[in-house]
């Protein structure tokens, strides 16, 4: 079969290998219709995060077709359209049973492969999912296979990244970027609370936070700090939804929020310090919660909003490719070139 392989720093082609089978008789084997590229997996693309194998399969959004069903499998069958978190759960464990599916005892992340041990993942034309009965979900029917996608990673971690927030009615929040993530923990945060605020360096990526309620300001714009402090009585902002992960997002982060309030983080950081001190922590009462999201726990509150059609998910996918033109779209996304801000690839 074709697959998106990983073959080292700033390189991905499209490879003929093995097709994937069902090998443990939970597991069921995927024909993907369509797979997106993740802003993570520009970590290893880049070199900002080591240890992943040449050759390893790519990506961990997918959304296709069952066509091979383990002997164990009792919740789907061939044919059912369906979606997958960015991690397997076996639903059972200690970590599943209270919702933190992201850290099962058994879960492996799909698109890692390190010294020959992981899982492969979902930028190729079939994909196994092992533990399939606890893992996948069933698209909506009527949802698009683009916005029901967006439910196994993205959404779900706008969502997630908000619900840390703890955010109330009453509160101010700001969004530090407006990629596909920070757009989703805009749609999630405007359902919570009236005054939202996104900030991002791109205009078009603040375009499109605007569009579904919020005030987005350029951090780079002088007068962005004075109406963070005219809505705030000069305190800050009640929440930060980081949503970046680097140095830079975090310090606006701090430098945004009040005391005692609450810094959220969804972006996946690699730099091995905080841009605030222990002691910076201590004088603001501060809160700071981050962590992986726990998609498929996230994914039973978040398939219902793809279903009702409220918000126009689709428009988070600047780009569609075939997967022929893979490396183009990593070195696009990578770049931020042509207005990119997240490619769907199309076997």
């Amino acid at each position: 079969m074709r697959a998106v392989t990983f073959g080292g720093i700033s390189r991905v082609s499209v490879e003929q290998v093995a097709a994937p089978r069902v090998v443990e008789p939970s597991d069921v084997v995927v024909a993907v219709r369509v797979a997106a590229i993740c802003g993570s997996d520009l970590h290893p693309y880049s070199g900002r995060e080591t240890g992943l194998d040449l050759g390893t399969v790519m990506g961990h959004e997918f959304l296709g077709e069952v066509v091979e069903v383990g002997s164990a499998v009792e919740r789907f069958s061939r044919g059912d359209r369906v979606v997958a978190p960015f991690t397997t759960s076996c639903g059972g464990c200690w970590y599943c049973e209270r919702g933190l599916t992201a850290r099962c005892e058994r879960g492996q992340l799909f698109g890692w492969v390190q010294d020959g041990h992981g899982l492969h993942g979902g930028q190729a034309e079939y994909v196994r999912v092992p533990l399939a009965d606890a893992t996948l979900v069933q698209a909506p029917p009527g949802a698009s296979d683009e916005a029901a996608l967006l439910a196994g990673d993205v959404l779900s971690t706008g969502f997630y990244c908000a619900q840390l927030g703890g955010i109330e009615a009453d509160h101010v929040v700001a969004v530090i970027g407006a990629g596909p993530v920070g757009v989703c923990a805009t749609i999630a945060a405007r359902r919570q609370a009236e005054r939202v605020f996104v900030f991002d360096l791109i205009s078009a990526r603040r375009e499109l936070a605007a569009r579904h309620g919020a005030t987005a300001l350029d951090p780079a714009d002088a007068t962005a700090m004075e109406q963070i402090r005219a809505a705030t009585g000069g305190r800050g902002v009640d929440v930060v939804l980081e949503c970046v992960g680097s140095e830079r997002a975090t310090a606006l982060s701090y430098s945004l929020v009040r005391p005692g309030g609450t810094i959220a983080a969804a972006g996946v950081h690699c730099e091995p310090h905080f841009a605030f001190s222990p002691g910076d922590a201590y004088d603001k009462n501060l809160t700071y919660r981050a962590g992986r999201c726990p998609a498929r726990a996230m994914m039973e509150g978040t398939m219902p909003l793809v279903a009702s059609g409220e918000h126009q998910l689709g428009a988070l996918f600047s780009h569609r490719l075939p997967f022929e033109e893979a490396a183009r779209g990593y070195e696009m996304f990578a770049r931020r070139e042509d207005g990119c801000t997240k490619v769907l690839l199309v076997p």
